[in-house]
């Protein structure tokens, strides 16, 4: 058997390191978030270049995103500062992208026209289209939002090749609520960084559960388990930066859904057997993160139990819950290659014999284990792979970094399997 141990040393390293953005800001309230915008990817590590229209620098001064940025802020086409004195010609050969945030609709009216009136629209046009992408986060109010010729531009925008990061809803600075807000600084961070991430899953349909379960005892008691959801959570989040289709089924947790993942919200074991049972139909890879409870009470009361004062202790028979993994494992789509199934083990001890023996019970190709009670409910786990070839170790790093590594091992499995399944279905 093969032991192998994963070097995460790198894999805790500034996820947008080397990255050079150039960060253009057009006229809108929005620009103060573009500060922390700024400040955001600088600490991701990247380094920024800021651009604004005249304008923007009626919301937010030069002054402000050049201590932000840690370079000169630039404005005007005019800018002799640069020894050619073509700072569009510069500023988009240096980028590895550009990022308009926020982008009002005058502006995005201008790049749909090709119109190049002032230094940051003159470099959008400027910009070797095929090298140095474009993204835009718009930012206006709902009606201007809504307007026809506002979703044409957006329509025009992507056909161009544009990414557009889409909108926030909510309470706007005019006093109106609705669609149109800039995205929130994190979020936009966390687009950027997904932009960047090279696509291993992209046409793949990913399932990953997460949390806990909660059985009831009675309509106010319940037993459950310490999982936080958080390993799955990141594993649902670096898939989608992968480039897959992701679905999370959530236990009873508190987190915030990752972007671009669709969520589902469950209680029970039994919920999440329902919700799992319709959805792994359409998937092509199963990650059962989730902490399922193995039993549930037999018969919940319908009210709360009470002392008495006896000192007796209620009697509790107990059920055993349907094993969810093992379920999707023997699924007809499972047995024929179609359903890549990955199980999660959290022990107590014993993990690599534990983990051994619980991939075998369940048929699965990958099975992962880590020790629970080291793990629940931080931000931080160690990893053990196991697989028929052996083992693979993933030392103690942030559950999101373990998450990407993780969906880089499951994209090469699947790139093994695929000439297999492909010669099957021939």
């Amino acid at each position: 058997m093969t032991n192998q141990a994963i070097d995460t040393a790198g894999a805790e390293a500034l996820e947008l390191a080397g990255r050079h953005i150039v960060l253009g800001l057009s006229g809108g309230i929005a620009c103060y978030k573009s500060a922390e915008l700024c400040r955001a990817l600088v600490k991701a590590g990247a380094t920024v270049q800021v651009v604004m229209t005249e304008a923007a620098g009626q919301f937010i001064t030069p002054v402000t995103m050049q201590a932000l940025s840690g370079r000169p802020v630039y404005s005007s086409q005019w800018d002799d500062r640069a020894p050619n004195t073509m700072a569009h010609i510069n500023l988009s050969r240096e980028a590895d992208a550009v990022l308009i945030a926020p982008c009002s609709a005058d502006f995005i009216a201008k790049l749909v026209q090709g119109r190049a009136d002032e230094l940051l629209s003159l470099m959008c046009l400027a910009r070797p289209i095929g090298q140095v992408p474009l993204l835009v986060a718009p930012a206006m109010n709902r009606e201007m939002y809504a307007h026809p010729a506002t979703q044409r531009n957006l329509a025009q925008l992507q056909a161009d090749g544009t990414t557009v990061l889409g909108v926030g809803s909510g309470f706007q600075a005019c006093g109106e609520t609705g669609d149109g807000r800039m995205l929130e600084p994190e979020e936009l961070l966390e687009d950027m960084i997904a932009f960047f991430t090279p696509k291993r899953l992209v046409g793949q349909r990913v399932l990953v559960t997460a949390g806990p379960t909660y059985e009831a005892i009675d309509p106010v008691r319940g037993i459950t388990n310490l999982s936080s959801g958080k390993m799955g959570f990141a594993i649902a989040r670096a898939a989608r930066e992968a480039g897959a289709e992701v679905t999370l089924v959530a236990g009873p947790v508190s987190l915030p859904t990752p972007r671009g993942v669709a969520r589902i919200d469950v209680k029970s074991a039994s919920n999440m057997l329902g919700a799992v049972a319709k959805r792994s139909q359409s998937a092509t890879v199963f990650i059962a993160t989730a902490a399922v409870a193995d039993w549930r009470p037999a018969a919940p009361s319908s009210q709360k139990i009470k002392k008495d004062g006896s000192g007796q202790t209620p009697e509790l028979a107990f059920t055993e819950n349907t094993d969810i993994l093992a379920m999707v494992a023997q699924s007809p789509a499972a047995r024929r290659g179609q359903l890549f199934c990955v199980g999660f083990a959290a022990e107590s001890h014993d993990l690599l014999a534990n983990a051994q023996a619980k991939r075998l019970r369940k048929n699965v190709p990958l099975l992962v284990g880590n020790i629970g009670p080291d793990t629940f409910g931080q931000d931080h786990n160690a990893l053990l792979l196991i697989d028929a070839q052996g083992t693979v170790e993933m030392p103690w790093a942030s559950k999101l970094s373990l998450a990407r590594q993780l969906v880089r091992e499951i994209a090469a499995r699947l790139a093994a399997c695929a000439p297999q399944i492909q010669g099957t279905t021939a």
